[in-house]
């Protein structure tokens, strides 16, 4: 469990630091997304996402994965893609330039990596002849891979896709007896992904590009397939269905309209789902919201009904990508909208009576600005033990803290953003499993801890006067994730405590977030707590 969380913290470290470097890069290396009428932003957007994203996630499977040939594949199949989708992002390169790029990762993967579909739904795992089993999953690969690129449309929509489908696949593989490959690899992915998230949710200051979009869908194809042909073949061939979900029958929708009005295939057009959601006046927000929660169903389903029968997985896949493209038809034809303009709610009416009231809009912002210096400090000292990797990486990011407060004198930077971060994960790791493992009286107090701070920082940033942290999309996923966690876990005691470890961290996340939105002075509290925390863990685990 250590092992998976320092993959996917580098990983977002990673991916969140070499980010804004690449944003201030991309004018000069002319990687910029300039609108058009089939695109919905409206002004010149860096892609260069997709390098924070694809150097986050490989760098922990270079470091913590002991590589054989399928993962020497895969690695230079994702190096390919990232080299090919950068030219492309800078040249914008033709479809079938991309697709030599394409080919030559997939096929690596396939012919060196020896990895491949062996059976397919409803052949009662009657294997398929070698050459044909090795040409159908080129095949499907390469359709992920465009599958994923397709979904790129909105802010946010490829990437959260991603972390749902990523997620439910490193839960499947922690299912299995020999799955820790496939975990890391989907965890390192994960945190890439995050890494560049919270830069892209609507409105984006970056996007992924084809680099991100690209190694995405290889990597969602490739553990799909080594996930259900070698670590649980019990698994069902249909499985892949539901947790790559919705972005297969996007593409083979989008390309079957494309085949029946005479149109060129590989001509982008504005009629994928994320579009057809905007046309019938659903906002950016609510769009992507949607189409999460589909996502979000099938990606439950797929880890409930991971062993049924395959026409019963198809039938719920097929069955409500039915729904959603027959709603989307009906709406069209029908005229139905789904705003009017003008219109005010009474509840965005009572939202603006609430806002008039002292206790709103200060209590709550008063209340996190406080608890979560507190809980840093506290857990660092009442921690019964820290382990000595966490007293060495406590020590170098304490160094690192003092000399971007203290010596460069920086007040807001994503170096001591991601600091804070990191030493969030510190201290709910320890809370979690370091303190007060037999006292009924401290998980009554820690439980009552955590949802005090749940309710104050909703408040706060629904109400606080002048807060710039606002929900957005991602903020809908996080959510998802959560409660998918509680609902799958609460019959196992390890399981759950993960859930509960999760739920906190996202809590505690988000707390952060609201600080430091606000507060933009060197010692501020959050930073000295943030640097006594790294100091005191660094002594303990070194001592």
């Amino acid at each position: 469990m250590l092992g998976n969380l320092l993959s996917f913290f580098a990983a977002i470290v990673i991916s969140a630091a070499i980010i804004p470097l690449m944003i201030r890069w991309a004018p000069r290396l002319g990687m910029v997304d300039i609108p058009d009428p089939r695109k919905v932003h409206t002004l010149p957007i860096p892609r260069v996402g997709g390098i924070g994203i694809v150097i986050g996630a490989l760098i922990p499977v270079f470091l913590w994965v002991p590589l054989d040939a399928s993962l020497h594949a895969y690695l230079f199949g994702s190096l390919v893609l990232l080299a090919f989708g950068t030219w492309d992002d800078c040249r914008e390169l033709g479809h079938y330039v991309k697709f030599i790029g394409q080919f030559i990762a997939v096929l690596v993967v396939v012919y060196y990596g020896d990895v491949y579909v062996h059976t397919l739904p409803f052949m009662d795992l009657v294997p398929l002849s070698e050459p044909v089993a090795r040409a159908f999953t080129v095949f499907a690969m390469v359709g992920m891979i465009n599958a994923v690129n397709h979904s790129d449309g909105l802010d946010g929509l490829a990437g959260g896709l991603s972390v749902l489908s990523l997620g439910c696949i490193a839960y499947l593989a922690n299912m299995a007896d020999h799955g820790a490959t496939v975990i890391t690899i989907a965890i390192a992915a994960l945190g890439g992904v995050l890494g560049f998230l919270r830069y892209n949710t609507h409105p984006a200051r970056v996007f992924m590009g084809d680099g991100g979009s690209q190694f995405l869908g290889f990597t969602l194809g490739f553990l799909a397939v080594y996930l259900v042909q070698k670590v649980d073949p019990a698994l069902s061939p249909a499985l892949p269905a539901l947790f790559l979900g919705l972005p297969i029958v996007d593409i083979l929708a989008v390309f079957a309209q494309r085949v029946y009005g005479g149109m060129n295939w590989f001509r982008a057009t504005r009629n994928h789902v994320h579009h057809r959601l905007l046309d019938l006046g659903f906002d950016h927000y609510e769009a992507v919201v949607i189409i999460y929660s589909i996502q979000t169903l099938f990606i439950v389903s797929a880890m409930l009904l991971r062993y049924d029968a395959d026409w019963l997985i198809l039938l719920l896949y097929l069955g409500v990508c039915a729904l959603l493209f027959l709603f989307l038809t009906i709406a069209k034809h029908t005229g139905w909208k789904a705003h009017q303009p003008h219109t005010i709610s009474r509840l965005s009416k009572l939202v603006g009576v609430m806002r008039q009231h002292t206790l709103l809009t200060k209590g709550p912002w008063r209340v996190v600005a406080l608890a979560i210096p507190l809980l840093f400090i506290m857990v660092s000292l009442l921690a019964v033990q820290v382990p000595r990797d966490f007293g060495i990486g406590a020590f170098i990011l304490a160094v690192l803290m003092a000399l971007y407060v203290g010596v460069i004198g920086a007040k807001d930077s994503i170096v001591i953003r991601v600091i804070t971060y990191v030493t969030a994960a510190f201290v709910i790791y320890l809370e979690t499993k370091f303190t007060g493992q037999s006292s009924q009286l401290f998980h009554t107090i820690a439980l009552a801890y955590f949802v005090g701070l749940t309710v104050a920082i909703g408040f706060a940033v629904r109400f606080a006067e002048g807060a710039q942290f606002k929900t957005t999309p991602m903020d809908f996923l996080v959510i998802f994730i959560v409660i998918s966690i509680g609902i799958l876990t609460r019959q196992d005691a390890e399981q759950s405590q993960l859930a509960f470890l999760v739920a906190k961290l996202v809590v505690v996340f988000y707390g952060c977030e609201l600080i430091l939105s606000r507060v933009h002075t060197r010692w501020n509290p959050l930073n000295v707590a943030t640097l006594t925390a790294l100091v005191v863990l660094g002594f303990r685990g070194l001592l």
